[in-house]
């Protein structure tokens, strides 16, 4: 029995899927019978021609029978699987603790707990239902809980924004297909598994997040939500017990924490006790907001969402020689008032999973290094984020500034909108946004914006929208950790983005699944 990835397959925009794997078989020289299965593999668009668009297939086809041998055809005695065999042998004095169920924590909880590891999950958010009123309720009324927001709750993250999940990292042990097929089997489209830009929505994430949890607890595993991590007590450098804001207090000598990039409390008690911590590159700027028809033409040639709403993907280097680039796109989606705390303001983009929006949004943000800080302090990049949020909230009044384009180059307050208007949850207001950002900024904002402009028709027009701060591209500290996973305590995993190891659910998911895998080389599963 072989397994043949047939590649290169071309259809045109209006051909039925179907098709290509009528032509599968034909490059392979294979009858339907000869078949035993098949599946796509891989699926693109190549547009680089207007007017010759392509969608581009891989297909995946299981069979006994010999097959015609060409560049399109690569034959392997078996399909690509993620295989994991439990060797451990080490005795576990207490279950295992994982901090924060975003997709780090979530991933390594759910391994956690198919191998019969049994761990105890610590939320400092509500549960799936809850979260999602109580960040509805700030969106319509400004009511903020600052221990269960866009940033903070079951999921993580990741549960409000548009659910991507490509990554570039490599992938020599399957983990990617890993991450996908899970999604998969607790409720997301199988798309996800060969879409070469796979996303999920924030509509379906947040039931696959509620099914993972469901099969977690039938597997032994624990659930402590609207509680937070408050202390860490350690032993000649080994971790031995953790506080709850509950008042409880856990004995655990393993402790996953993946708490994301915006638990900047824990960050600061992390300082305190003395865990190894260091600056790390991040990125600021603003969210940009046009009419998704107008990203369609330029990308495909026509406005309308025949192959979906169209995504984008630009990088510049201003001639200060700083980097600007655009940062979680969301075609057909929303920008989100995403701030998690009093007093400041931070913003991000959502889509469901139509993205069938009126707009697209994407950050548009320029780098931030250790060298623009005076002082090699940790928390140096999360103090400036703070600073910026300030700002922004003081700027729109607790709302969302908002400002077009042209007013943003003149230093003007906008007055009213042009031919785009916002695709906002959470109310807004006209502000100028060069009274947040540096000077440096959003000078390089606005220089990078002149030259996207070159690469998609209407990103410069005068009522593009700007929306302020984006400020949460990823973790502005890393949690320093050695190649068996552990901090500076011992017992103690820095996971997934947060810790400054990731960027996107798929990669810190996998990397809470690295975590799972040492633990379980190591150790029997808890008894």
């Amino acid at each position: 029995m072989k397994f043949l990835k047939i590649s290169d397959i071309k259809l045109r925009i209006e051909e039925e899927e179907s098709l290509a794997f009528q032509k599968a078989h034909r490059a392979a020289g294979l009858q339907s019978s000869d078949i035993i299965s098949e599946k796509i593999l891989k699926y693109s668009i190549d547009a680089r021609k207007k007017e010759e668009i392509h969608k581009i297939y891989t297909i995946g086809i299981t069979t006994e029978k010999p097959c015609k041998k060409s560049r399109q055809i690569t034959i392997l005695d078996k399909e690509p699987a993620y295989h994991f065999q439990q060797t451990g042998t080490e005795l576990l004095n207490n279950r295992p603790i994982v901090v924060g169920f975003g997709p780090a924590g979530m991933f390594c909880a759910y391994m956690l707990a198919k191998y019969g590891y049994r761990p105890i999950i610590i939320e400092r958010g509500s549960e799936m239902n809850e979260r999602i009123a109580k960040v509805q309720r700030f969106w319509e009324e400004g009511i903020l809980d600052e221990e269960c927001n866009v940033q903070f709750g079951e999921g993580g993250a990741g549960t409000f924004s548009d659910g991507k999940l490509n990554t570039g990292i490599k992938d020599k042990k399957n983990r990617i297909r890993l991450v996908l097929e899970t999604f998969v089997q607790f409720g997301a489209a199988e798309r996800i598994t060969y879409d070469t830009r796979p996303h999920i929505g924030t509509d379906v994430l947040s039931n696959v997040v509620v099914n993972m949890r469901n099969y977690i607890k039938a597997k032994g595993g624990e659930f402590y939500f609207d509680t937070a991590l408050s202390g860490i007590h350690t032993e000649n450098g080994h971790l031995v017990s953790i506080d709850l804001s509950n008042g409880e207090t856990l004995p655990v000598n393993h402790c996953i924490l993946a708490i994301g990039h915006s638990a900047r409390d824990t960050f600061r008690l992390l300082e305190q006790i003395g865990v190894s911590m260091e600056q790390k590159p991040f990125a600021v700027g603003v969210r940009v907001e046009h009419k998704q028809s107008t990203i369609n033409q330029s990308q495909y040639g026509f406005s309308d969402n025949r192959l979906g709403a169209a995504p984008y993907k630009l990088t510049y280097k201003t001639g200060s020689n700083r980097g600007v680039y655009s940062f979680c796109m969301c075609p057909g989606g929303y920008v989100v008032n995403a701030s998690s705390q009093k007093n400041m303001l931070a913003v991000n983009g959502m889509s469901y999973s139509h993205r069938d929006g009126l707009n697209a949004n994407s950050a548009i943000v320029v780098t931030i290094s250790p060298k623009d800080f005076k002082n090699d302090m940790p928390l140096s990049g999360m103090e400036f984020q703070m600073e910026l949020e300030r700002k922004a909230y003081e700027a729109g009044k607790g709302k969302i500034p908002v400002q077009k384009l042209i007013d943003f180059k003149s230093n003007i307050v906008s007055k009213e909108f042009g031919r785009i208007s916002p695709q906002m949850k959470g109310a807004f207001s006209f502000a100028d946004i060069n009274d947040i950002l540096p000077k440096y900024i959003c000078d390089s904002i606005r220089e990078a914006i002149e030259y996207f402009g070159t690469v998609i028709q209407g990103f410069h027009d005068d009522d593009v929208i700007l929306s302020a701060v984006e400020s949460r591209t990823s973790s502005p500290v890393r949690i320093l950790r050695n190649e068996n996973f552990q901090s500076s305590i011992a017992g103690l995993y820095p996971a997934g983005e947060g810790a400054g190891y990731a960027g996107g659910i798929t990669s810190a998911a996998i990397d809470g699944i690295k975590i799972f895998e040492y633990i379980a080389t190591r150790f029997k599963p808890f008894t």
